[in-house]
Formats: structure tokens, sequence, C-alpha cells
């Protein structure tokens, strides 16, 4: 089905800081432009604000942009220069100027990424292909907690987000990331950072309308709680309106959202940091043919680090999580008997999920920079017995153990190795296995060239190995049209497998142009894909088509991304990626 799309919408969003007079001056700016849009039928507008984080980047040069500090290539601070890996930032600055309303459209400020609007509510995001509905080869992270879910391996976009004035930050690597990040960062990671409870201090509101976007509103309180002690408190509201057909007609998919959350950051003593923060949503969206689905959830996070006085560094991670999906399906023929009736299905899926993580840093001589690390997940995972739609067993309980451990090695002035590999175990597929090897080499402080050579896996999903759904049906009057096949998952597939090469150039040049060049070639192992089973000639129905690991697969391409800068408010951005399946 295609969808037309013709919206307007209109963005108002005041941020009045502690003490702060410049966040009134913005407000008044921001609606006279929501006026003058207003008369030509469309306008978007967002508020300069009072948030230290996004005022100062503004300020910044192309160069001072290019020594922003990221995380997601080594899981340490480094400068974007110093990062070897097809990285790409948006700024808080970014996102404030983009008019975006939701995580998904902020993304297609990204030039790495491929990013398609499904429906009013789904998206299909992938990075170097292999992208759909249910993509799963990416990672996604919200401040150190991974949201995909072990269903099918993908993200749930449409219950993925936050006050996007309250975003640092989002680093998008394409390629590969399995050393640090674990299976399925495959393709690529997404790391949102959000901004500590202090640089959010005083009172932001925001409001939204159009005929796509209905109505989306939002507010959030910082307050000073003791010396060192920042909280920050939200919550926010998005409905949106069902998409018209190129045909004229309804898409049905209209869907509404409500959220909260929290953030409390404290620093007890000099060396030691300790963050809490939690979300909580409900919400439910229209499906075309099938009626209403509903969608809720929340999670908690606490993470305490600690500096000591040699350098090195420590930090331990504990997250809960819990979402509650329930998905409808067009009317069937029910599981056998298959021709006792056409009753209507719905997949409910309850997950829960336990996670610690621990990380340690150090320097080891003058020439290596070791970080390592163990974690433990547990999942709980709940699946209604469902008449078209079947997990077996319907209850799953999984764990998930794993270690890392990197180092980088200066081989001599301004070449750098990085070598390094995670070793997981899940309850699906065993061991897993993934190194990698990263040689950098910065000619200049404002230029960098490197290559890598990286191993990642995708384990299997409960989609892959417990699913049960009728496939095709018998062409005949009801109550005769029981299924003739029936798709079920296999026990014996294993992890599909990457063996990645890229090499990279990324550079300042100068005070106002920067550049990225990226080039990769991918050969994928073990790839998924169905297969009958050998049957005499004579069998009875329904026919079984199981998943298998047959299939192999290579790609290669090209990224290109620029940004000048035209003037200090004024800054335009190019990108090209081309990518041969």
């Amino acid at each position: 089905m295609s969808v037309a799309r013709n919206w307007r919408s209109f963005l108002v969003s005041v941020d009045h800081g502690a003490g702060s007079a410049r966040g009134r001056r913005s407000a008044a700016f921001l609606l006279t432009w929501v006026l003058l849009g207003a008369v030509g039928g469309q306008a978007f507008a967002s508020a300069q604000g009072a948030t230290p984080t996004a005022g100062d980047l503004k300020q910044l040069s192309i160069e001072d942009l290019m020594n922003l500090d990221v995380t997601s290539v080594t899981k340490q601070p480094q400068r974007l220069l110093q990062a070897a890996a097809a990285i790409q930032v948006i700024t808080a600055d970014d996102i404030r100027r983009s008019g975006a309303s939701s995580i998904p459209e902020v993304l297609r400020l990204a030039d790495n990424l491929e990013v398609a609007q499904i429906n009013a509510h789904d998206w299909a995001i992938s990075a170097r292909g292999f992208n759909a509905n249910l993509a799963n080869k990416l990672l996604v992270l919200v401040d150190g907690r991974a949201v995909y879910t072990p269903l099918y391996g993908g993200v749930l976009w449409n219950v993925q987000d936050c006050l996007l004035a309250d975003i640092e930050r989002i680093e998008v690597i394409s390629g590969p990331g399995g050393t640090l990040w674990g299976a399925n960062a495959v393709n690529g990671v997404i790391n949102i950072i959000t901004k500590a409870a202090r640089d959010t201090q005083g009172a932001y509101a925001l409001a939204a309308a159009g005929n796509q976007l209905q109505k989306q509103v939002g507010i959030r309180i910082g307050a000073t709680l003791a010396p060192d002690v920042y909280l920050r408190a939200y919550g926010k509201y998005t409905g949106r309106d069902r998409e018209v057909t190129t045909a004229g007609t309804s898409a049905d998919d209209s869907w509404h959202v409500g959220r909260g959350g929290f953030r409390l950051d404290a620093e007890p003593s000099p060396p030691n940091r300790l963050t809490v923060q939690g979300d909580f949503y409900s919400g439910a969206e229209d499906v075309a043919a099938t009626g209403g689905a509903g969608l809720s959830g929340g999670n908690i996070l606490g993470r305490w680090t600690h500096a000591t006085p040699g350098g090195a560094s420590m930090s331990l991670q504990l997250y809960y999580d819990h979402t509650h999906l329930s998905q409808p399906f067009a009317a069937s023929p029910a599981a056998p008997p298959f021709f006792s009736g056409f009753p209507a299905a719905s997949l409910k899926d309850d997950l829960d999920t336990y996670d610690l993580d621990f990380q340690y840093h150090f320097a080891w001589g003058a020439r290596h920079k070791v970080t390592w690390g163990l974690a433990y997940r547990a999942t709980r995972e709940s699946d209604e017995d469902l008449s078209i739609v079947r997990f077996t067993p319907t209850v799953l309980n999984q764990s998930l153990y794993s270690g890392f451990a990197q180092d980088e090695i200066m081989l001599a002035r301004r070449v750098y190795l990085t070598v390094g590999s995670k070793l997981e175990h899940n309850d699906y597929s065993g061991y897993e296995f993934e190194p990698s090897a990263r040689l950098q080499w910065n000619p200049q402080s404002t230029q960098l060239l490197w290559g890598a050579i990286s191993r990642a896996v995708r384990t299997p999903s409960r989609y892959d190995r417990d699913l049960l759904v009728p496939s095709g049906l018998i062409n005949a009057p009801p109550p005769f049209q029981f299924p003739t096949t029936y798709l079920k998952g296999s026990p014996d597939l294993v992890s599909e497998t990457l063996l990645a090469y890229e090499v990279g150039y990324r550079a300042a040049l100068g005070l106002k142009l920067a550049a990225s060049v990226s080039a990769f070639y991918n050969e994928y192992h073990d790839l998924r894909s169905t297969a009958a089973t050998a049957t005499t000639a004579v069998y009875v129905f329904p026919y079984p088509i199981f998943f298998q690991n047959n299939l192999e697969g290579e790609t290669h391409g090209l990224e290109i991304s620029a940004s000048y800068r035209m003037l200090e408010w004024w800054r335009l951005r190019a990108g090209y990626d081309l990518l041969q399946e």
C-alpha cells in the first residue's frame, strides 16, 4: 500500500532556563516566525534554548565540531577525529533546527542510515542494507540501555521516544560494532545520549499541531535538590492522524502514546557519579483491517562511575525494562483443527529484561589503553497461546553472558592499532566470538585515515526458532479453507555472521568545511532462509516450511558526507550513499 503525504504542522517550544532572559527573547522570536509561517500554510519553529550544551554547540566552528567527544567507538570519550569508524554525530543543535517531532525523524539527519516510514506509526531503519519493517541488523541504545526486542531482533520504533530537547547527541555508526556492543550490532549502532539533569534546569514546554501530527505537547521541569544533586522530570503526549493512500482512502493507521520519566544525577564526591533514570509509556494504534494494537512499558536504570587518582575509570550499570505488545492479525483459520472456523487473532507479548554491566578502563604503560568489561542479561518473554500465531514454548526464560577486552596500542606518533573481541554465550546458538582490528593514522591533527576488519553476528531470535504460523490456504469455500502450508521456526538455526572490511577518511578542512568518506565490503554467511522439508509424493496438509541458514551474500558501497558553514547561523550539509547488494 502506498501512502500519499500532504501534511502541515506548527511547532512551538519554549525553554526558560533558570535565571535566563535569553529564553524569553527566543520565545518571542519563535512566535513571530510561527505567525509568519501560518500565512504561508506551514511553519516550523524551535526556541533558542538556555541549555548550555545546545547554545555552546551553535557557536562552534567546523573544526570544533569535529573535535566533539564520542563514546560509541571505544566506550571511552575520544575526539571525533580520533574515532576509527564510519560515525556521524547528530548534535542537540541539529535536532533543534530540524523541526523533527520523533526520534525516527531525527535519524533522517544521518547520511549513513536508511530511514523509511511505512505508515503513521511504523518505521524501517537500517544501515548498509537489509532494511525492512522487521530489520534486525542494527543495535540501538538509549543512555546505555539496549532497546531491541528478542522477539525478532529489531526495534519497536513507535515506543522509542523522549523530549527531543533533552537529547545531547546521537552517535550513528554504520558498520559492525559487535566487539564492544555484542550480537546484533551487525550493520550499525545508534547510541542516543540524553543531557545530564544539570543541563536541563528550569522549565521547558512544547506544543505542536497539524493535519498529520494532530497534537504533541510536552513539559519538563529541572531542579537542584542539593549541591551536586540535580533532577528533571518530563511528560509528553503525541497523537498522529491516519495517513491517506494514493487512492484517497484512509490508511487506518492513526496512533497515540503518552509517556513520562525522570533523571537524577548526583556527585557525592569528585571521583564518583551516580545516575538514576526511568521512563514509562502507554498508547494504542490502529492497524488496517485488523483493529487496534496496544503498547505499554517502562524502564529504570542506575549507573555508578568512579575515577581513580591514577587515571583509571570504572562503571557499573543495572537496568530493568518491561515491554507489552498486543498486535492484532487479520482473520484466518485457527490452529488445529484448521477447519473449525476463522477467528481473528492477536499476538500478545510481554518481555521483562534485567541487565547488569561492568566496565573498567586503564592505561598500561605509555602505549596501551585497555578497556574490558563483563555483562549478564536475563529475559523472560511470555506469549499467549494464540489462534494463528504461536510461539513454543509460550513462556521463555533466557540468559546471556558476555565479556570483552580491547587494547588501543600506539605503534608510532599518530599511528594507533586497536584490537579486541567480545565473547558471548546465549541459549540459542551457544558461544559467539566477535573480534576486530582497527588501524588509524592522523597525518595532521585535523585529518584521520583508518581501516578495519571485523566479525559480527546476528543471533537467532524467538521469531527464528519458536514461531508457528499458517502461511497458505486451500482455494475453496468455507469451511474448507484450511492451510496448505505453515511456517515454523527451526531449533537448528545458527547465527548469521558478517566479515566486514572498511576504510575511511575524515577531515576538518579549515574552519568552514568538514568531510568524511568511507568504503566497505561485507561478506554474509548463514543468512536466514526458508525451505520445505523432504516428503513423499503423498502428504497430509498442512505442509511444513522451516527457517534455515541456506543463504550467503555480499554487499559493498561508499558513504560520503560533507558539511559547510556558510555563516555562524547557516550550515549546509550534503551526503551520498552507494550500496550494491
